[in-house]
């Protein structure tokens, strides 16, 4: 499958007088080629809050109290088309309330940690993402509301990438769920037994993509088995090849998906429920979708 990574972010040129109109022109006909293209597609609902945490951490992504380390505890749970039957996991989100008295323009980000069955409202957020929201000192009015008009969008961090070919170009690009010096975690459930089932889950997804298909493979084998979602980040197999273990994944990219494989032994023979080990990758591509308006400001 092939990835298509196009990003509608403003572009900025650095280089010399006579090469800046070329890259302009070329910089034009990309985005003009993709504009219907957007990873920061803005969408207007409604939120609610949870009064304990605990709700949200004990969800149906079944990251269990893992939840309470993401986003320092700012977590949500998303309507079905966010969490896309357990795909949307870990996917990141910045909101913020549209009452400008009561709340502040930057908002705050979230992790997708739940589902949410209210229709009423798109996200349902732990009460410490909910009063992140409001201006400083008004924490405890915007809870009073108990619901309120916002605006959200996946999340975006911006990353800096320059490219030299006799020229410098430094764009702006856009890398959300970031997670810093971290790789993609690959955790055994307590479920799991040897050497007939093999339960894991996904943490620490970088990028803004979902992982839709999974495959575990011995080390230095290409014999590959597949694994199914069991719920939310969870996957399983009763098809455990023997010794080390790597994996692969599909992830959507652009407007496709990409394979993105863990080649290096990830889990070893003697592997222990319980544990978090090291992909040795982590994801950093973009999913595209048509949308308008395409919201590529930074909310500060």
């Amino acid at each position: 499958m092939k990835s298509y990574s196009v990003h509608c972010s403003r572009q900025k040129v650095i280089m010399f007088p006579f090469l800046a109109s070329t890259v302009v022109s070329l910089l034009f006909l990309l985005l003009s080629s993709s504009a219907s293209a957007c990873d920061r597609c803005l969408h207007q609902s409604k939120a609610a809050y949870f009064s304990k945490a605990s709700a949200l951490s004990a969800g149906a992504c079944g990251y269990g109290s893992l939840a309470l380390g993401l986003s320092g505890g700012h977590l949500a749970a998303g309507v079905p088309s966010l969490y896309k039957d357990g795909a949307g996991c870990g996917a990141c989100f910045q909101i913020r309330c549209k009452n400008s008295a009561l709340c502040s323009s930057a908002g705050t980000r979230v992790t997708l940690t739940h589902l949410n069955h209210n229709n009423r409202t798109d996200f349902v957020l732990s009460s410490r993402a909910f009063m992140a929201m409001a201006n400083k000192g008004m924490g405890r009015d915007i809870l009073k509301l108990g619901t309120v008009d916002v605006e959200y969008k996946r999340q975006a961090i911006i990353k800096t990438l320059i490219m030299t070919l006799f020229l410098e170009v430094s764009s702006s690009y856009w890398i959300p769920c970031e997670y810093k010096n971290q790789n993609l975690g690959v955790r055994v459930e307590e479920s799991s037994r040897k050497p007939n089932y093999l339960a894991i889950k996904l943490l620490y997804q970088g990028g803004q993509t979902e992982v839709v298909a999974m495959d575990v493979a011995r080390v230095g084998s290409s014999n590959w088995s597949f694994m199914s979602r069991k719920h939310g980040a969870v996957w399983d197999t009763s098809r455990v090849p023997n010794g080390a273990l790597q994996f692969r994944f599909v992830v959507t990219a652009g407007f496709d998906g990409k394979w993105v494989w863990a080649k290096t032994l990830v889990l070893p023979a003697d592997w222990k429920t319980g544990v978090v080990y090291d992909s040795g990758v982590q994801i950093t591509d973009i999913a595209q979708e048509g949308c308008f308006p395409c919201d590529d400001s930074q909310w500060r």
